[in-house]
């Protein structure tokens, strides 16, 4: 015999749906460009009241917090995992294509975490959890290729994540596809077997 789902009274939904839209809103004005959104924007744009906004974050280290868990979810509903059973050209393509799918998703919110991290533990814990699950999968996807070799692991990793991107995309002005390129070009040369 199956539990009941626990009862949610109305206070509580309407608390979780105002929190969501926050959450929400801040996310959403990040992607379209507001690097800085103000409190008055984010409560403005979730239909709320600068009061309801702060009766839901302590202050914006909080609501950073929320948003970057939500940033990583976003992110999670968008990787598919390529598989380590293709030839290592394969591997390669696909899973530069995707990388760089998945950098031009968060670069908005990264380049906006950029200006805050330095100061911001959560910021600093998002990019910690960005760049494990990077590693991770660099790890999985290019085992035989590794072969518990850490200094090529650590070079595959940071070639692969946002700093790399944001240097080819914002401080080099590559395209897109150019700096996808670069990617698949830099992850083939790092993996090809020694001579």
């Amino acid at each position: 015999m199956s539990t009941p789902a626990p009862r949610i009274d109305g206070r509580t939904a309407r608390s979780e749906r105002t929190r969501n839209a926050i959450v929400d809103a801040h996310v959403q004005l990040v992607q379209d460009g507001d690097l800085r959104p103000t409190a008055d924007r984010i409560a403005k744009l979730a239909g709320v009241s600068l009061r309801a906004l702060w009766s839901h974050f302590a202050d914006m280290e909080a609501l950073f917090a929320a948003s970057g868990q939500r940033i990583l979810e976003l992110r999670d509903q968008a990787y598919v995992p390529v598989s380590p059973d293709l030839p290592l050209a394969r591997r390669i393509e696909a899973y530069c294509r995707q990388r760089a799918r998945l950098l031009e998703q968060i670069a908005p919110a990264a380049r906006a975490a950029a200006l805050k991290e330095p100061f911001s533990p959560a910021l600093q814990l998002h990019r910690k959890t960005h760049l494990d699950r990077v590693r991770d999968e660099v790890r999985m996807l290019f085992a035989a290729e590794l072969n518990s070799d850490h200094e090529l692991l650590a070079a595959l990793t940071a070639t692969s994540t946002w700093p790399t991107w944001g240097t080819w995309r914002d401080t080099m002005g590559l395209d897109p596809d150019a700096a996808r390129a670069a990617l698949t070009r830099t992850i083939t040369a790092l993996l090809r077997p020694a001579r």
